[in-house]
This record gives structure tokens, sequence and C-alpha cells, in this order.
């Protein structure tokens, strides 16, 4: 089954706007074990997005579309949040980072 291109665009974003409402719900899941699990984080996300406002010529900061993915501005995720890293996550997380194919 085909959908035109609107229809397709409105149902990637609305696919979007799911994960990002899940990722908000799941403040247990750290970024870092995002990325050592799937290569990509909540601030992928936010980063991805900026591109692309960049690319279309909006003026977006990375703390606006890190607020729209996070739900509040990050330093306040952060400090509500963010655990300091493990020793297993950050050798983890080493590893994903020299593996260009593992990482978003």
């Amino acid at each position: 089954m085909s959908v035109d291109q609107k229809t397709q665009t409105e149902l990637e974003a609305a696919a979007f706007r799911r994960l990002v409402a899940h990722l908000r719900k799941r403040t247990d899941v750290q970024n870092i074990d995002l990325m050592n699990l799937a290569g990509f984080c909540r601030n992928c996300l936010s980063k991805w997005m900026k591109e692309e406002a960049d690319a279309k010529g909006l003026s977006l900061s990375l703390d606006d579309t890190r607020e729209q993915v996070y739900g509040m501005p990050y330093d306040q995720w952060k400090a509500m949040y963010q655990l300091e890293a493990k020793p297993d996550q950050q050798a983890a997380f080493a590893a994903v980072q020299s593996d260009p194919a593992k990482h978003g």
C-alpha cells in the first residue's frame, strides 16, 4: 500500500511525536543507555531537529530543540533525572563512539 507524500509526512511526524512523548515519560531511561543500545539519545534527536531547522533557515537554537524533545529546559531535566554514569556505561559508550556505524 502506498500513500501520498503529505500523508507519509504526517505519519512520520505523528510517530516522532509519540517517540518524544514516550521518552519524556521514561525519565528512568538514561541517555547513555539509549546511546549504548540504540546509538542515539534525546540529545541526538535535539541535534537532528536543530540541523533540520538550520537547513530550512529557521532560527532555532539547540536549547530550543532540546526543550522540545525533553519537555523542559535541558539543565532542569538533567538536575531532575540524569544520574552519574557508571564505569560500565562509560566503557560501553566509549566503544559506541569509536564505531561510527553504531552512532547516530
